[in-house]
């Protein structure tokens, strides 16, 4: 089994040399063990570029330092580390020392008993409650009643995965701690480990209460990739069927008050609200037969499987003639 490391690093300087003797201790302790490290510099503007060179130069050959051109966010430069991983095995983890590298053999082990996703779990985490703990707890909520994959903690970035369950989507946005759905939704098996969580040393936090709206968003837009990548027409026909029919209750209801009570029924405000409506309901099932055929040419031109096969059972000893006609004389 080999195992890349892939290490997002923006601002962190004071926490790199520490972090590192952490990570040579714990990988070194297991034996046997083929790995490389990966860190991913996001465009720092401190001296993480230059401290990260003087690590790579004093390291083994399996140590590399990817020096990303700006900042374009924690999803990114995972990404960008996982695109240049080669391990069978691949394990995020942040650069600012909250996260335990000792933790990565326990991982490695529940990898090794069939677990396609081991997904780490700050039980008890050491962030300020109301900043960042409490809003951490909503979105996990939310996120597991949206997703249906359960876990306690959606935000901790230490997390391993079997490299076949990250392939065949990309992550933008703040898409990388929607991963473990993603993979839940090709069939990975999934446990949670508790990991230990420290305090922060050096350095500033880089989260704050606006990262909740973009992860709302994308939340959105996770469900929908999830749910209906390969059946658009249901949410898109859905609503076009529901809004139809809200639109015949309402002509409905001015063609009954018109032959009760003679109220004209093209004067009435409803009337041309249901037109509306039934126009708009129209245009959703349009749209949703237009993604269908937009999907089918994706999976049809790039020939790409609407399955996943997790594994092939092949039997290896020859088998015996079997006889079409069995009723047939020879």
């Amino acid at each position: 089994m080999k195992l890349s490391l892939v290490i997002p690093v923006y601002n962190e300087s004071e926490n790199l040399p520490i972090l590192h003797e952490q990570i040579l201790q714990a990988l070194g302790s297991i034996p046997g063990l083929a790995w490389e490290l990966i860190y991913v510099d996001d465009g720092s503007t401190d001296q993480s570029p230059a401290v990260l060179e003087k690590l790579v130069q004093a390291s083994p050959a399996h140590t590399v330092a990817l020096l990303l051109r700006r900042n374009f966010g924690q999803t990114a430069a995972i990404a960008a580390g996982i695109d240049h991983a080669r391990g069978e095995v691949i394990i995020l983890m942040d650069a600012d020392l909250q996260n335990d590298p000792a933790d990565i053999p326990h991982m490695l082990e529940m990898i090794d008993q069939g677990y396609d996703v081991v997904s780490g779990w700050r039980e008890n985490r050491q962030d300020a409650f109301i900043t960042r703990v409490l809003p951490s707890r909503i979105a996990n909520w939310l996120i597991s009643t949206v997703t249906g994959v359960h876990l306690h903690d959606y935000g901790c970035t230490l997390k391993a995965y079997r490299r076949e369950v990250l392939a065949g989507f990309r992550l933008y946005g703040e898409m990388h701690r929607f991963i473990p759905a993603y993979a839940h939704s090709v069939g990975a098996r999934m446990v949670e480990l508790p990991v230990r969580h420290h305090p922060r040393r050096y350095g500033k936090t880089k989260y704050g209460l606006t990262r909740t709206i973009k992860v709302l968003l994308d939340l959105i837009t996770v469900k929908f990739l999830i749910s209906y990548s390969n059946k658009p027409i249901y949410p898109f026909g859905g609503m076009g069927i529901v809004l139809i029919l809200i639109s015949m209750c309402l002509l409905l209801f001015l063609l009954v008050r018109r032959l009760l009570f003679q109220i004209s029924v093209t004067e009435s405000p409803f009337f041309s609200s249901s037109l509306m409506v039934m126009i708009l309901g129209f245009q959703s099932i349009l749209l949703g037969l237009i993604a269908e055929m937009q999907v089918r040419t994706y999976h049809e031109s790039q020939k790409k499987p609407t399955y996943t096969i997790r594994k092939r059972l092949e039997s290896t000893q020859e088998a015996d003639p079997v006889d079409v006609y069995p009723d047939r004389n020879p």
